[in-house]
């Protein structure tokens, strides 16, 4: 079927044909990406509208709309020209996308599913993606709305760093920008990016399109008065500007004094322009539900297309050159259809492949290089005779030396800095490598989570710290994004970063907020290394082994190590790296498995010392991956297993443990196997209730002695 764009409106904007169009800006690719845009959404709703009649797989599954939106975006990706520029975008911004280097048959391919693209099939087509080592980046989209704000903000403060700290020129007078819809400034991330921009004068524009509309909620619901120009004019250090969306002379004007005003380095800027959203929300929404006809028609009258025709038209082009603009546009949508649609379907045999990375394929846009982690180089050897340290120094020793010998390393997050972090993990480290390098944070976790998200693609190593497990919830949305950001993106990005978080029991004490385990979430949650070192040797090899890796990894510190000497252990070495997925055998025995992790296994091994030989105490030291095979040959021999965790009973991951032995050493069992955990009860704070909930050194003994006379 032949790209047709549909009948323009005939109503002529008021706007006044003896403006001359603003000199600086390409006009003819602007009005031809704002063609192209709009040709492919007419060849989408049109190709939806008649499924029936047309072959399944030239049907676009999930599909919105930029028509309305897509004016001002081109002319905003006009200005993108920074060499280290990047873009936080979201659903309805492939007008921009085009602007910036999004091919039209990558633009059709992508969202029919098709293999290769911005995804190889594995995402919706408006989920868009577009790495750029000399040019605009646009980073990972992501499904949840005002997801793109944080890791946006990331961006800029990872320009600043590159520059000022690395010393790296191409990174001057770059920038970053979000954008976003109206309803979009309502959720945490555009609050979180915003602060952390204005704080920090980070080079930022907030871009919000402003259409009224949160999908059938109005912009007042949203924003009080339905205008957030306005009601952020106080904001300290914030370059405001507000106009129309659909005035090519207005929104070109506006953009370009905030874009030099970012590039100067005066800090960030915040455009907002009006927009009318002429379709609906997505293809399968229908907004006569909830919209008037009078409100639609009003809309259509402000469409920009006809605005920019009228612009243009004869003060920069003559009516020919529009008309011959067209038809390339037609010809080459044309082109690019027909070789979206000949592109093969994905291929199902590698649906698996890029959850984590594979050291044979090339590198995605994201963390340390292959040939940059080869050089830090690193052995599972322990050096001998080193220092006795505690586990919170083990931790604090390591992240020296990987500040040392890495300067793309930064450590951050509340209270790091100057205090040192709650548990002074990080006591002295900004003294010594200085506030750009280790930093504290404003109080939003999804900030923290987002920044570091790009400031790993744009090829630093954050290592961020979480005070508490509990308070990682605000940031579960991005801490998801980062772990399938590989695989969707068919490994055209990774975010490699380390999030250190302390969580389980105290020494004595517990509580449901700060002494949260929870561990399974992250097991579960896709593309994620877990680490849950028991003691101070293990926390050293792992944290430089997750330091150094190509994948994201939660860094468990158990509130009971970092309070206590437990765990204590001599320092491995400053080349020290244990490998994920190794476990590690404390005792051997002959007569049942026990397997634990974190500081359970301190109550293990002081609950196993009198049963001599017959238990083999297996410490885990890490949850994803976790070494099924030592597991598995250990219950193959003993015939017996008891598992023991912190986290609650029922689908902690003593589950997946007991699972797997059911199925792959079933025959070689002598009895049940048995998990002893806390029985789905939150973390209580009193001694007494805490030691009636975690399982205790007496309980666990007595669960030897009954499982052994089976």
């Amino acid at each position: 079927m032949p790209a047709k764009t549909q009948a323009r409106p005939s109503a002529r904007p008021a706007v006044s044909s003896a403006r001359t169009p603003r000199a600086g800006f390409n006009w003819r690719k602007i009005a031809y990406d704002t063609l192209v845009s709009r040709s492919l959404d007419d060849i989408e709703e049109s190709t939806n509208r008649n499924r029936n009649s047309v072959p399944k797989e030239h049907v676009v599954l999930y599909q919105f709309s930029a028509r309305g939106h897509d004016m001002a975006q081109t002319i905003l990706g006009s200005l993108m020209t920074g060499s280290r520029d990047g873009a936080g975008a979201y659903y309805r911004s492939r007008p921009m996308l085009l602007s910036v280097g999004l091919t039209i048959e990558d633009a059709l391919g992508s969202p029919l599913g098709r293999a290769g693209g911005f995804s190889d099939g594995r995402d919706i087509g408006v989920v868009c993606n577009l790495p750029n080592r000399d040019g605009c980046t646009v980073l990972p989209m992501a499904g949840d709305v005002g997801g793109q704000y944080t890791p946006a903000a990331g961006w800029a403060q990872s320009i600043v760093y590159h520059r000022d700290v690395l010393g790296d020129a191409s990174y001057k007078n770059s920038m970053a920008v979000a954008l976003g819809g109206d309803a979009s400034v309502a959720t945490n991330g555009f609050w979180a990016a915003l602060t952390m921009a204005t704080t920090l004068k980070l080079p930022m524009l907030f871009y919000i399109e402003d259409n009224d509309l949160g999908i059938s909620v109005r912009g007042d619901m949203q924003t009080p008065g339905g205008d957030i120009a306005k009601n952020l004019a106080s904001f300290t250090n914030l370059f405001i500007r507000n106009g129309s969306g659909t005035d090519p002379h207005d929104a070109s004007g506006l953009l370009e004094e905030a874009v030099k005003h970012v590039r100067a380095g005066h800090g960030p800027a915040l455009v907002r322009l009006t927009v009318p959203r002429l379709s609906s929300h997505s293809g399968p929404d229908n907004q006569k539900g909830y919209r008037t006809e009078a409100e639609i028609a009003d809309d259509q009258t402000r469409d920009p297309l006809p605005k920019l025709r009228e612009y243009l038209v004869p003060a920069f082009m003559s009516e020919g050159d529009w008309q011959a603009l067209e038809q390339e546009v037609e010809r080459d949508v044309n082109v690019a259809l027909e070789a979206a649609r000949a592109r093969p379907m994905p291929d199902p045999s590698t649906v698996a492949q890029h959850v984590f990375c594979d050291e044979t394929a090339p590198d995605a846009m994201g963390g340390l290089s292959h040939a940059e982690r080869s050089a830090l180089g690193g052995t599972d050897v322990v050096q001998e005779g080193g220092d006795l340290l505690r586990f919170a120094e083990a931790v604090r020793r390591t992240l020296r030396r990987e500040l040392e010998v890495n300067n793309k390393v930064v450590v951050f997050g509340e209270d790091v800095g100057k205090k040192g972090g709650v548990h002074l993990v990080t006591e002295g480290l900004q003294k010594q490598f200085g506030p750009t390098r280790v930093f504290d944070t404003s109080l939003s976790e999804e900030g923290i989570i987002g920044r570091a998200v790009a400031m790993a693609i744009s090829g630093l190593m954050p290592v961020a710290e979480i005070q508490f497990r509990k308070y990682a919830d605000p940031a579960t949305e991005q801490l998801n994004n980062t772990g399938t950001m590989r695989w969707r993106t068919a490994n055209r990005f990774a975010a490699p970063i380390v999030v250190r978080m302390p969580g389980g029991y105290g020494k004595d004490v517990g509580d449901p907020w700060h002494s949260l385990s929870d561990e399974v979430r992250f097991a579960h949650a896709y593309g994620w290394q877990v680490a849950m070192p028991s003691n101070a040797a293990d926390a050293v090899g792992l944290l430089r082994a997750a330091m150094r890796s190509p994948n994201p990894t939660i860094f468990f510190e158990h509130r009971s190590l970092l309070m206590t000497g437990d765990g204590s252990a001599r320092y491995p070495g400053d080349d020290y790296v244990l490998p994920f997925g190794k476990a590690h055998i404390l005792q051997k025995g002959d007569a049942l498995t026990l397997v634990s992790w974190g500081a359970m296994v301190h109550r293990c091994r002081e609950a196993v010392e009198a049963f001599g030989d017959q238990i083999e105490l297996i410490d885990l030291r890490t949850v994803a991956p976790w070494d099924r095979d030592t597991v598995l040959a250990s219950v193959e021999k003993t015939g017996r297993c008891l598992i023991v965790h912190e986290d609650s009973l029922t689908a902690g991951f003593g589950a997946e443990i007991a699972g797997t032995l059911a199925q792959e050493a079933f025959w070689f069992l002598d009895a049940p196997i048995v998990r002893l955990a806390p029985n789905d009860i939150p973390v209580p704070y009193h001694p007494v209730l805490l030691d009636a909930v975690v399982p205790t050194v007496e309980v666990i003994q007595k669960e030897l002695e009954r499982l052994l006379a089976v």
